[in-house]
C-alpha cells in the first residue's frame, strides 16, 4: 500500500513538472496571433501579427467580511505590441472619443473575487478565486462612455454603445496579487505611489462569430486570456477606486500530458490487481 502511495504521489509530481515546464516555456515567448482591422465598420483594411496588447485599467474594489473582496475593472485597449512584446505596431486602435474616423475601440469588463491577507510586513497577499466574467467589446465609433459603479460587485454601466458588439468571453480561473506599500517606488513624499505591487489573473477565453473576424488566426483561436498589471497605493478596507497599466496575452490550457494520464491508470490498474490478490 505505501509503494503503491509512493507512485501515486510520484506520477502527480511528473504532472506538476510537465505543467511547470509548459508554463515556463509561454513565459519566454508571447504567443502570435493575427488581427483584421477591416472587419470593423469605418476601419481600413489592415492585416497583421501580434502578441500582445497593452491599455489602461481603473478599477474599482469592495472588501467584505472574513477577508473576502469583489472587483469591477474596465480595461481600455491601447495599442498592439510584437516581437515578444517589445515593439508597437500600427493600428487604428484609438480610445474613447477619438477624432479620426478609421480608429475604433476595444474595451474590456471583467468582474471577480477572491481573499485577502495582510501580513505584519504590511504587503497584502490577493488570491483571486474560479467565477466572475470577462467580457471584450468592439466600439467601432469609439464613442462609448463609462461610468464607474458603486462598488465591486457591479459592473461598469455604458453609454452610447448602441453599435458596440462582443467579440470575446471568458471566466476568471487563477490569480494573485501582491500590495508593497514599503517599495520605493510607492513611498513618495505625499505616502502614495504609482507602483505598489503587481497582480496576475488567468481566464477562459472564447471568440464569437464577429470575434473571429477580428481575431483571425490560430484557428481555433486561444483559449486563456492572460491580464497582469501594476497597483498604485491603496487602503485595504471599505471600497477603493485604483487604475494603471495592464497588459493581455493569449494561449491554451495546459492538457495533461498522455504519458502522465497513463502512468496514473497503469497505476489504477496495478492497484486493483494487488487488491485482487490479496483479496
Amino acid at each position: 500500500m505505501k509503494k503503491s502511495l509512493q507512485k501515486t504521489v510520484l506520477a502527480t509530481l511528473l504532472a506538476g513538472g510537465f505543467a511547470l515546464a509548459s508554463s515556463a516555456a509561454l513565459a519566454q515567448t508571447f504567443p502570435n496571433f493575427t488581427v483584421n482591422e477591416g472587419s470593423v465598420t469605418g476601419a481600413t483594411a489592415n492585416t497583421f501579427s501580434a502578441d500582445k496588447v497593452t491599455g489602461n485599467y481603473t478599477e474599482v474594489i469592495s472588501f467584505g467580511a472574513n477577508n473576502t473582496f469583489n472587483a469591477s475593472l474596465l480595461w481600455n485597449a491601447g495599442q498592439f505590441v510584437t516581437n515578444n512584446g517589445a515593439t508597437p505596431v500600427n493600428s487604428q486602435l484609438g480610445q474613447s472619443g477619438s477624432v479620426v474616423a478609421s480608429q475604433y475601440g476595444l474595451y474590456a469588463l471583467y468582474t471577480g473575487s477572491g481573499t485577502y491577507s495582510t501580513g505584519a510586513d504590511g504587503k497584502t497577499a490577493f488570491n483571486f478565486t474560479k467565477g466572475g466574467n470577462l467580457s471584450v467589446f468592439i466600439d467601432p465609433s469609439t464613442n462609448t462612455s463609462f461610468t464607474a459603479p458603486a462598488n465591486g460587485n457591479t459592473p461598469w454601466t455604458l453609454g452610447a454603445n448602441g453599435d458596440d458588439y462582443l467579440i470575446g468571453t471568458g471566466m476568471p480561473a487563477s490569480g494573485q496579487g501582491t500590495l508593497d506599500p514599503t517599495l520605493p517606488t510607492c513611498t513618495g513624499s505625499d505616502g502614495s505611489g504609482i507602483n505598489c505591487g503587481n497582480f496576475g489573473t488567468a481566464s477562459s477565453f472564447s471568440l464569437t462569430s464577429a470575434g473571429s473576424q477580428f481575431f483571425t488566426s490560430p484557428n481555433p483561436f486561444y483559449n486563456v486570456s492572460f491580464q497582469s498589471g501594476q497597483l498604485n497605493n491603496f487602503n485595504v478596507s471599505g471600497t477603493q477606486t485604483i487604475n494603471g497599466s495592464m497588459d493581455v496575452i493569449f494561449g491554451n490550457a495546459v492538457p495533461e500530458p498522455a504519458s502522465v494520464a497513463l502512468i496514473g491508470l497503469g497505476l489504477m490498474g496495478l492497484g486493483l490487481a494487488r487488491r485482487r490478490k490479496q483479496a
